[in-house]
């Protein structure tokens, strides 16, 4: 009786430690080796070719791998120093940095930014002077997405190439990179530096005080020697990301150039879950629906968008989320204030899209039917909390 009664305990613990450890966005649980096996499948399939991804509960990063290859061809493998192109994961990041300035008045979101720092790219329209900080974080500048892809109406005899208005800035929605690059202007103008020297001013205001190891706007030695390969279905694409004429690795892109790894970027979540580094109102002011999307089906099925981040419909409340994807490295982030949970992941291939998909799946499963196929259980069995 004492050995089956300590068999039962054993096995008890064993169920526990194999089948909660990580809570889902969705509600349920699946477990670290769940999750090995689900990452592992997915690199030895192909379906992306290396990996960073880190999951948060309650606050605190309880999961956190970094697999895959760095470099096909030279059969290197990524580690905990790899470093990812974050693409659009940039512009959170970047609102953080926006918004740590405006905590120390340096510059306030509703002042037009025109009277920082004139923009000479856009001065034949005269409505480019209502565009401010909060328009552009939150994609309601006008703005296209970028002037050398997206190019204006044949009938409004606008050079291809050349910037321009899509709207009177603040009536509409529109995902712009194009409005963070001039933010980004603006800072440089306000602060005495350059787009080539602002990301040491990121490093002490947000890197430093925040304690991520690994992240940065402009190249530095270390993301040279430890960036990993990008492809575009298998195929090697090694640059370094630009949507700007001229622009290269020394300017601080703001919407797309950041360079991390998963560890290092939900450390910089958990510190938005934890009110961390910013006032009271700045949380406020970053979180809040700034735009409502009338369809949400046009926009992958976001509802809102605050500063720097969207909203989508979550379990209980809503959730906060940014896609990334620079073509041959994509990314995506997914968080819950309310219950502090999330999770976010890079890779190093134009089908990270895909691979979320997958996890999603994955994580909709829980422990009830991963312990269904393993244990082929009839369905009496709750999902542990």
């Amino acid at each position: 009786m004492i050995r089956t009664g300590f068999t039962l305990i054993l096995l008890l613990l064993l169920w526990t430690n194999a089948y909660t450890q990580i809570r889902t966005l969705n509600g349920t649980y699946v477990s670290e080796k769940a999750m090995d096996e689900f990452l592992k499948q997915q690199i030895d399939s192909g379906a992306v070719p290396g990996l960073s991804i880190a999951v948060i509960n309650d606050g605190k990063i309880v999961f956190h791998r970094a697999i895959g290859s760095a470099n096909l061809a030279k059969h290197t493998r990524i580690n905990k120093s790899s470093i990812f192109e974050a693409a659009s994961l940039s512009k959170t990041m970047f609102t953080y940095f926006v918004l740590r300035l405006v905590d120390k008045g340096i510059l306030s979101l509703d002042t037009p930014l025109h009277t920082y720092l004139p923009y000479p790219d856009i001065a034949y329209d005269e409505r480019y002077k209502l565009i401010t900080a909060r328009m552009v974080l939150s994609h309601t500048a006008g703005f296209p997405n970028w002037r050398t892809r997206n190019f204006a109406d044949s009938s409004r005899n606008i050079p291809k190439g050349d910037l321009y208005l899509k709207f009177k800035p603040g009536t509409e929605f529109s995902y712009s990179g194009e409005g963070y690059y001039y933010l980004a202007k603006v800072i440089a103008q306000l602060t005495k530096n350059s787009l080539q020297t602002l990301d040491k001013l990121f490093q002490r205001e947000v890197s430093a005080p925040m304690g991520l190891p690994y992240a940065w706007f402009s190249t530095n030695p270390f993301i040279t020697k430890h960036k990993v390969t990008g492809y575009v279905d298998e195929k090697a694409r090694d640059n370094w990301p630009a949507s700007i004429v001229g622009q290269d690795s020394t300017w601080f892109g703001a919407a797309g150039g950041l360079h991390t790894e998963a560890l290092t970027y939900a450390k910089f979540l958990t510190a938005l879950m934890n009110d961390s580094g910013l006032s009271r109102q700045s949380i406020e002011e970053f979180f809040k629906a700034q735009v409502v999307l009338s369809d949400p089906a046009d926009h992958d099925g976001d509802t809102a968008w605050c500063l720097g981040l969207s909203v989508r419909p979550g379990l209980t409340t809503p959730d906060n989320n940014h896609r990334g994807d620079n073509g041959n490295f994509q990314s995506y982030y997914r968080i819950n204030m309310e219950r502090k949970d999330g999770y976010v992941f890079f890779a190093n291939s134009n089908h990270g899209g895909e691979f979320n998909e997958k996890l999603e799946a994955f994580f909709k499963k829980g422990v009830y039917a991963e312990s269904a196929e393993r244990f082929g259980n009839t369905g009496k069995l709750a999902v542990s909390k």
